[in-house]
């Protein structure tokens, strides 16, 4: 049994780069013009090219996203993105509109096509049809079960992918309509609001500032907003059902989710055995609660999704570690950090390193740039610190914010 790629996102050049470090297999990316994630970093057309290079470079494949709905006006514009995406050679492209795809097989056959989670694929005559006209993978509808996914693993051969953790929206598949007829900026261009996570009310139209109990509480109700996804606990599952890319969901996601959120599911990729064996680890489930999600869900992977697993009760993200900074160097012992947060002498950090899980280290011998002791740090300063065995460049060190900010010990380490 091949195991499944593991996929993650790239909003920016960044997180590309703290995707690969921890593991992951390939990344997606897009040019915020023609990219459903338009408010990511993203990529210029002059940095796109660079990104495919690093992420080749480092063993891995890069996927682009051209999967907005264009308009008329939209295509001479993505027109001369393909010829530039041609010249760059990533090792994919994303899509979900028949035109664009057109467009892609014209001007740059040489380069594969996945087609979009956005093209709602969730029948096999479906599969089929995309297969005969060339695509090379296919992102399956997250409304799909895993019995439907293995039917159509039987009645096909193309490549599937399938969305395994993040944001799961509320409207099928992601074509949503509510940002753009609040706000008039569109989803399916990249404009996303977010609309479904905000608060509701509801109030009757002759009834003007009375309002009816439709939530647990008196924040309101977010009957629009489901938890995240996360499907950790069964990747042999989805594996076994014929999956051959696990996508995580996260471009507009900061370095701090990308990074523990793909060394978690690399750890879990890497344990699925020949035979689809497969055990969980408390640790893992542990280590996705300490990054950004407003809670998990299995989804509709096993039939309907339950009302539980909306967030009636009002709550919105929910994340028990910040950032702290970025290991740029390590020499000696001594670690170079590029700092995201304040630091303070004596903090218990933690070290987002393999074999250093769940393990706090206490800050000690911290200088400037000029070899002066400090007590105290702040954001965009680089210091110097002392590290355990085995911090690489690259690393994210981490603090807990429920408590351990202000705790202080003797011992240098302590388990938490």
């Amino acid at each position: 049994m091949k195991r499944p790629e593991l996929l993650a996102p790239a909003g920016d050049l960044e997180k590309l780069r703290t995707a690969l470090h921890y593991g992951a297999d390939a990344v997606y990316l897009g040019d915020s013009r023609f990219s459903l994630r338009g408010k990511a970093g993203n990529f210029g057309p002059g940095e796109l090219g660079n990104a495919v290079r690093y992420a080749h470079d480092h063993g891995a494949k890069a996927y682009v996203t051209v999967n907005i709905f264009p308009h008329n006006r939209d295509l001479a514009e993505i027109s001369e993105h393909i010829d530039l995406l041609a010249d760059i050679k990533p090792d994919a492209v994303i899509l979900s509109d028949p035109g664009i795809f057109t467009m892609v097989r014209d001007r740059a056959p040489e380069i594969d096509i996945h087609i979009s989670t956005q093209a709602n694929i969730t029948n096999a005559a479906a599969v089929r049809f995309w297969e005969r006209l060339g695509a090379k993978r296919l992102v399956l509808s997250r409304e799909l079960s895993l019995d439907e996914i293995r039917e159509i693993r039987q009645q096909s051969s193309i490549e599937l992918e399938s969305f395994v953790h993040g944001s799961i929206c509320i409207s099928y598949s992601g074509r949503c309509y509510i940002s753009s007829f609040l706000t008039s900026r569109s989803a399916n261009l990249g404009e996303c609001t977010n609309s479904c996570r905000w608060n509701y009310t509801l109030m009757e139209e002759k009834r003007p500032g009375e309002y009816f109990p439709v939530f647990e509480d008196e924040r309101g109700t977010y009957i629009m907003s489901s938890k995240d996804l996360c499907m950790i606990g069964h990747l042999h599952q989805l594996a076994e059902a014929g999956i051959s890319s696990f996508k995580i969901e996260g471009r507009m996601k900061g370095i701090n989710y990308v990074a523990g959120v793909v060394k978690t599911y690399r750890e879990a990729v890497d344990a699925i055995g020949g035979n689809f064996d497969y055990n969980v680890k408390e640790r893992w489930l542990r280590d996705l609660a300490m990054f950004s999600s407003r809670g998990y869900t299995t989804g509709m992977f096993f039939g309907k999704q339950p009302d539980s697993d909306y967030n009636f009760d009002g709550e919105s993200y929910r994340m028990s570690h910040e950032l702290v900074g970025v290991v740029s160097d390590v020499r000696d012992g001594r670690a170079r950090v590029l700092l995201r947060n304040r630091i303070d002498a004596e903090d218990m950090l933690e070290y987002l390193t393999p074999g250093l899980e769940e393990q706090r280290f206490r800050v000690e011998d911290m200088t400037d740039t000029d070899g002066l002791a400090l007590t105290t740090a702040r954001n965009e300063d680089t210091v110097f610190i002392r590290v355990p065995e085995g911090v690489r460049t690259n690393d994210l060190i981490r603090r807990d914010k429920t408590g351990c900010r202000d705790f202080r010990s003797d011992q240098k380490e302590t388990r938490c």
